[in-house]
């Protein structure tokens, strides 16, 4: 048996790994990063490219059909939560945790949902999806302890549960919101979740 049940799953988890990489790459970095560039210079730039980075994965994984008015009224309320967390946000890597690990939980999520959509045996794509995102999350906070310049913070460990548990709930509601105008105006999707 193939170890990916479809070219969309492998296509997947090696956006995954990718994203997984780049956040274990600037750990040494991030700091320096700061101090060259200056705090607010680096706060509001990643700040506007993690927007960018989730709302691409948003549009590339959730919006594969024209959205009806239910995902849409979902995808705002969504955005509407979103911006309020990140605005109330003071510590700005408070706000790339949030990205970062909302990404890789949304990748993660798609990935395992393709794989039982394909046949496979996987139960709860959402909790494992949550689960894989907060170790990725511990890994790195693991990683920082090890690195002179970084600290291991238990909050941000929190922080990276709290982005995987956001990106996969709005993930979910979006499905469901889509599921929900599908079946209103023609047949109902397959099961996802």
């Amino acid at each position: 048996m193939p170890l990916f049940s479809s070219d969309r799953e492998r296509r997947l988890w090696i956006w995954t790994a990718v994203v997984v990489a780049a956040i274990y790459s600037t750990l040494g970095l991030a700091r320096s990063l700061v101090e060259h560039l200056g705090n607010d210079f680096v706060s509001v730039w990643l700040f506007l490219l993690g927007c960018l980075l989730v709302l691409l994965t948003v549009v590339t994984q959730g919006l594969k059909v024209r959205p009806g008015g239910a995902e849409i009224a979902v995808a705002l309320g969504v955005a509407a939560a979103y911006l309020l967390i990140l605005v109330r946000m003071s510590v700005p890597t408070e706000r790339s945790h949030l990205v970062e690990y909302g990404v890789v939980a949304v990748f993660i999520h798609e990935a395992l949902t393709e794989r039982k959509r394909q046949g496979r045996r996987v139960p709860v794509p959402a909790l494992l999806a949550i689960a894989a995102a907060s170790l990725v999350g511990v890994i790195d906070e693991g990683i920082q302890k090890l690195i002179p310049s970084r600290v291991f913070d238990p909050v941000d460990i929190l922080f990276n549960v709290l982005a995987a548990v956001m990106a996969v709930t709005a993930s979910l509601a979006l499905r469901r919101a889509r599921r929900w105008g599908a079946s209103v105006v023609g047949p109902a999707m397959g099961p996802e979740e």
